[in-house]
């Protein structure tokens, strides 16, 4: 294997992150949904935690795609 097909996949397992933070967002924004619905009242006070959740997971595989981006260009 030439040295450049190693980069090339570096990056794509690095990119795994990424199905890691789509799964993880479809779980948080789930089960938000799920408990809001069964719960209407107090649904408002937990939204902040929802969008901390939300940034944090989202942070990851921003991590991820840019883990990926040096490994091409490195």
């Amino acid at each position: 294997m030439d040295a450049s097909a190693y980069k090339y996949l570096g990056a794509g397992l690095a990119m795994l992150g990424m199905i890691g933070a789509g799964i993880g967002l479809g779980v948080l924004f789930g089960n938000f949904f799920q408990a809001a619905l069964r719960n209407p009242s107090a649904a408002k006070s937990q939204q902040t935690n929802l969008f901390i959740g939300m940034a944090l997971t989202e942070a990851l595989g921003i991590l991820a795609f840019v883990i990926a981006i040096m490994i091409l260009n490195g």
